[in-house]
């Protein structure tokens, strides 16, 4: 059986991340060794150290889901990082893994929702974080990936190499790439096989030294709500909060909105962009 290397790599570097100190230990004078030795863990977890150090080199193991949780817990992840640990330690041999090739599509309805949201941009997110669709002012807001190649309608691609997407984040753009970049990870969790996926991940890494060092540095990010300043060429500025969600019945689509609070600047900003457009 293979080993799991985004196991053993992931333990490896949350592990490498903790101090002694956090989790209530002494730090020895002269200690050398950076993060907590895996003895130490796997005291806390409450599991052998012969188990733990044979997970954490990939070895091909099935720990349950209670094994899981402990170590999450003494590891201190936070849920999108507690749901990554499962995911990859799930991990089943490369020949008997389900290789996701079926192309994505959106819905009618889901279509005909973003569209309605017209003073709203709102855009809709895949599988390896390629954006499936975008209404009208979400493309203006952001970047117009209906008239990319279809290859290149992806947010992880756009955010980390688009000169355009640094300077619409400016000083906020290495948290966003980066966040993204988490998120990726999530998804190539979820779909362990997926060539494009693969892919993606390999162009990135050559293309972005950015990209190599947030991907060696094994974080993981599920979207949820928060706020975003953007530095649009033709209305200054714009602060907006984000909303995401999936939907019952298809967890690999996510609905992302950009809201401006009634009567704001950047809510005048965004009708005046709309109005510029269509009288454009």
């Amino acid at each position: 059986m293979a080993h799991n290397d985004e196991l053993s790599e992931f333990l490896r570097a949350r592990r490498a991340a903790m101090t002694p100190e956090s989790v209530g230990l002494r730090s020895p004078a002269g200690r050398r060794v950076p993060g907590l030795r895996r003895e130490e863990l796997a005291s806390l977890a409450g599991v052998s150290v012969d188990y733990y150090t044979r997970l954490e080199q990939g070895r091909p193991i099935t720990p349950s889901e209670a094994v899981l949780d402990a170590i999450a817990s003494a590891l201190r992840l936070d849920p999108a990082e507690r749901a990554y640990l499962h995911a990859v330690a799930r991990h089943s041999p490369p020949s008997r893994r389900h290789t996701t090739t079926k192309p994505q599509s959106v819905r009618p309805g889901l279509l005909a929702l973003i569209e309605q949201l017209g003073d709203t941009p709102a855009f809709v997110l895949g599988r390896r974080t390629d954006v499936l669709a975008a209404n009208h002012l979400a493309r203006l807001v952001l970047a117009d990936f209906r008239a990319m190649p279809a290859r290149d309608r992806n947010a992880a691609r756009w955010l980390v190499l688009d000169e355009g997407a640094r300077s619409l984040f400016g000083d906020d753009w290495e948290q966003v790439a980066s966040d993204i970049v988490g998120t990726l990870r999530m998804d190539a969790a979820r779909h362990p096989d997926d060539p494009k996926t693969t892919a993606l991940v390999g162009e990135l890494s050559v293309k972005s030294k950015d990209f190599s060092r947030w991907w060696a540095d094994q974080k993981v990010v599920e979207f949820s709500s928060g706020s975003k300043t953007l530095h649009h060429p033709l209305v200054g500025e714009l602060v907006l909060e984000t909303e995401a969600m999936t939907f019952p019945g298809d967890p690999d689509q996510l609905l992302i909105v950009f809201l401006a609070a009634p009567s704001s600047p950047s809510r005048h900003a965004l009708d005046l962009l709309a109005t510029w457009t269509r009288r454009g």
